[in-house]
């Protein structure tokens, strides 16, 4: 079964509803294919392994949380972009990417397939005011301590953590945001939990956590944001028919 690429496009944009994000680059369409669309590839990031596995497995489109065009890189089409873009116009496959839109849907999205995986409680967003925060916060499914924490992830996401403590309390409650979010710390301390979980961490961060009192867990960017992706073609599987493959390039970071 097969739908056309603005089916496609069109399906996504209603479910992900991008126009509510202010994002760090284009999300929907970002590179244009064949017509028709029988079988999808989904992965994290866009890069050039991936490519080649959706040509391998004859792929009319991509589906990705990390795509081209971002904000501040050189817009020449050069070197490793472009031999990435000639790949997928010489197989006639598309491209589609959604960033935060992904990270911010309440089922499908990286932040509430994280807590599926865990077994976390979603309390609500991390962001006031906001109807998709890109961040979420709740329980575990019990009071635990920082390393016990660290030890399911370590177990659930076959990656392990880095884990910074604030003290010696346990974890009641959490936030998480998925990627490259360790900055959004502040936000945690600002709702009073126990311990942040993001992918990432910077130099600052780790003092950030140990002065304010709250646990830190970087569960690695990559590891943190395989499961939106995934879940959102597996929906579209599902509900529109068409064949639908995931791909995990691996990545330590």
């Amino acid at each position: 079964m097969s739908i056309t690429l603005k089916q496609l496009v069109k399906i996504l944009e209603d479910e992900l509803q991008p126009g509510l994000f202010k994002d760090y680059c284009p999300n929907g369409l970002q590179v244009e294919g064949a017509d028709k669309v029988q079988r999808l590839v989904t992965g994290v990031t866009a890069c050039q392994a991936l490519i080649d596995k959706a040509v391998e497995l004859k792929a009319d489109a991509i589906l990705v949380h990390h795509g081209y065009f971002w904000k501040g890189e050189d817009s020449a089409i050069v070197g490793m972009k472009k031999r990435r873009i000639e790949t997928l116009l010489k197989h006639n496959i598309s491209l589609i990417s959604y960033h935060l839109p992904l990270d911010g849907h309440q089922e499908l999205g990286n932040n509430a397939q994280l807590a599926n995986l865990l077994g976390w409680k979603t309390e609500g967003g991390m962001e006031p005011g906001k109807a998709r925060s890109v961040g979420s916060w709740g329980t575990p499914e019990k009071p635990l301590s920082l390393e016990v924490l660290g030890d399911q992830i370590e177990e659930k996401l076959g990656r392990k953590p880095l884990l910074i403590p604030g003290g010696d309390h346990e974890i009641k409650t959490l936030a998480w945001c998925t990627g490259g979010a360790q900055r959004m710390i502040d936000l945690a301390l600002d709702l009073n939990v126990d311990a942040y979980v993001s992918g990432e961490i910077s130099e600052s961060t780790v003092h950030f956590a140990r002065e304010n009192g709250i646990h830190y867990i970087s569960a690695g960017h990559h590891a943190t944001e395989r499961y939106g992706a995934k879940a959102l073609g597996e929906w579209l599987e599902e509900k529109y028919g068409i064949e639908h493959t995931f791909v995990d390039i691996y990545s330590p970071v």
